[in-house]
């Protein structure tokens, strides 16, 4: 029988009690510590479980011989100076979104992942959902026919953040599964936004990703709506899905609706659409909790040598993403290139390390000039999802109960 991994939780504010109760729930998993500047947050942790140890210096994780993986859920200009500190110190390490706040801090920790064979993973907790996994499902046996478009929206009052705007605060899980359901990588990105509370730090986002074959994805995300909508249509040439998270029971619905043009004509007279109007069905998914799923994995890969589901690598492309469209925000909306124009393949799928036990960061993105693996993904041990407003705002599956 394998030793438990031990395991340390840098921050217990609205995220961390969630980690912390999933962590604790693992067998092959011991938690030792958990790190938070508020003292008074730790003696509610330690009221809660008692044989957790509670730390306001960081760096007592860091130095903790007995720890081998720390999770990060700080606050994001933090997340690479502490990830780094983690790697160096010869730990596995699990970030939330977003990874880093540059491409080049994220390709950094990826290179550091690797020369230290650790395994470094990103918490987009969205693609171990049931209801992702089900629309990705149907998308690969393509009973939705080719894909036209997919759009997103996620929106709500709140919660304003003070270093990031709302596109690296809700976006990320919209483009994770994006990219998921596509394999590839956007050959541009468009944004526009408007900062209506905070100057310079916009609350409303639109942004555009432009794909291969006429293919594309629309995001739009708010701090500033009256409702709160977690949403996604998924339309193809044959069927369409739409995803509502929100939704109690039925989160996903396939719609057997399509638009046909006439193969040959002689006159516009001859010309006409027609319009198919099939069946509405909603799939069966087995709710669990994507987070337990998310946890279990991260645990897996460090003990199975494998790269994670949502890897350095996945998470490096959706910050270039968000870099992109940072870039678009401030020239008013143009266009920002990615891959020189030519769309690269996605590499997210998971694999047994190349060499090296834990060497979990085998695989690096295309854009630092490693090959992308692609091979099937391993299977989860208990998974499923739904979502709830996360630490600091950001978006989580709401079948995870909230923490104070």
């Amino acid at each position: 029988m394998k030793k438990p991994v031990t395991v340390g939780i840098a921050g217990f504010g609205y995220w961390g009690p969630n980690l912390v109760r999933n962590f604790r729930a693992i067998t092959e998993c011991h938690l030792k510590a958990v790190c938070d500047l508020s003292e008074k947050r730790l003696k509610h942790m330690h009221s809660l479980y008692p044989e957790v140890t509670g730390e306001t210096d960081y760096n007592a994780l860091v130095n903790d011989p007995e720890i081998d993986a720390i999770v990060i859920a700080t606050s994001a200009r933090l997340h690479f100076p502490m990830a780094k500190s983690a790697l160096s110190a010869g730990k596995h390490v699990l970030i939330e979104k977003p990874m880093a706040c540059s491409t080049a801090e994220c390709e950094e920790l990826i290179s550091l992942a690797k020369q230290q064979g650790k395994v470094v993973m990103v918490g987009h907790t969205f693609l171990y959902s049931a209801a992702v996994r089900k629309i990705k499902e149907i998308v690969d046996n393509r009973d939705l026919g080719d894909l036209r478009y997919i759009a997103a929206r996620r929106l709500n009052l709140g919660l304003f953040q003070k270093d990031i705007n709302v596109a690296w605060d809700l976006a990320p899980h919209d483009i994770s599964i994006i990219l998921h359901i596509m394999q590839e990588l956007p050959q541009s990105v468009n944004c526009r936004g408007g900062a209506s509370i905070t100057s310079g730090i916009e609350d409303m986002t639109s942004m555009s990703l432009q794909f291969t074959k006429e293919r594309s994805a629309i995001i739009h995300s708010s701090w500033h709506d009256p409702r709160k909508v977690r949403e996604m249509t998924i339309v193809g040439s044959k069927r369409m899905i739409v995803y509502d998270d929100i939704a109690p029971l039925e989160k996903i619905k396939v719609y057997d609706v399509r638009v046909e043009r006439p193969p040959h004509y002689n006159t516009f007279a001859e010309f006409q659409y027609a319009y198919h109007y099939g069946d509405t069905y909603s799939p069966y998914i087995k709710h669990d909790e994507p987070l337990r799923a998310e946890c279990q994995h991260f645990i897996e890969c460090i003990n199975d040598n494998l790269v994670p589901l949502t890897s350095g690598s996945t998470g490096l492309e959706v910050v270039r993403i968000l870099e992109a469209s940072s870039k678009s925000l401030k020239q008013q909306g143009a266009p920002v290139m990615l891959w020189g124009g030519s769309s690269a393949p996605f590499p997210v799928m998971p694999q047994r390390a190349t060499s090296g036990r834990n060497n979990g960061t085998s695989h690096a993105a295309p854009s630092s000039g490693t090959d992308a693996a692609h091979v099937s993904t391993p299977p989860f041990t208990g998974t499923a999802p739904v979502k709830e407003t996360g630490r600091n705002g950001a978006d989580h599956p709401a079948n995870v109960p909230a923490s104070s």
